[in-house]
């Protein structure tokens, strides 16, 4: 199991993951029918032409997936109950079909759960960089994790 329990994780630690991705069209395609978003200016070419950017733009919640997946198998892989939350995120630049996107993680509090004996609740930050090193998203995510096993 690559993923760390609870007690493994300290507030400042900072993972540089490995996996990169480098995006595709396809991907932008497929994603945004699977969850049905129209919007042109992911699966148009001819309308996305005529915008600022001048081709389709990633869909941004692909995107944040994205980063976070890139994480998983240096923090929670094996070791999480769930998902919390997220908040705070942002894209402060587009991503396109060809970039690579890379993450790097850290860990921002951790805290026991108080429902839940043997699970703790860490925030992350995750953090989306281009093959530029500019950050195209950020976002904190509370994930409930397990503890060690007695």
């Amino acid at each position: 199991m690559a993923g760390l329990y609870f007690e493994q994780f300290e507030v400042g630690q900072r993972f540089v993951h490995e996996i990169r991705r480098t995006v595709t069209d396809m991907d932008n395609m497929l994603f945004s029918s699977l969850t049905y978003n129209p919007a042109a200016i992911h699966i148009d070419h001819a309308y996305a032409a005529c915008t600022e950017f001048g081709k389709p733009l990633m869909n941004s919640i692909f995107t944040l997936g994205l980063v976070i997946g890139l994480s998983i198998q240096d923090t929670t892989f094996g070791t999480t109950v769930g998902n919390l939350g997220m908040t705070d995120t942002t894209f402060p630049r587009p991503v396109f079909a060809g970039d690579t996107i890379r993450a790097e993680t850290v860990v921002k509090d951790l805290r026991p759960s108080r429902s839940r004996p043997g699970q703790g609740i860490v925030t992350f930050e995750h953090i989306g960089l281009n093959q530029r090193d500019e950050i195209v998203c950020r976002t904190l995510r509370a994930g409930l994790m397990l503890a060690k096993p007695a």
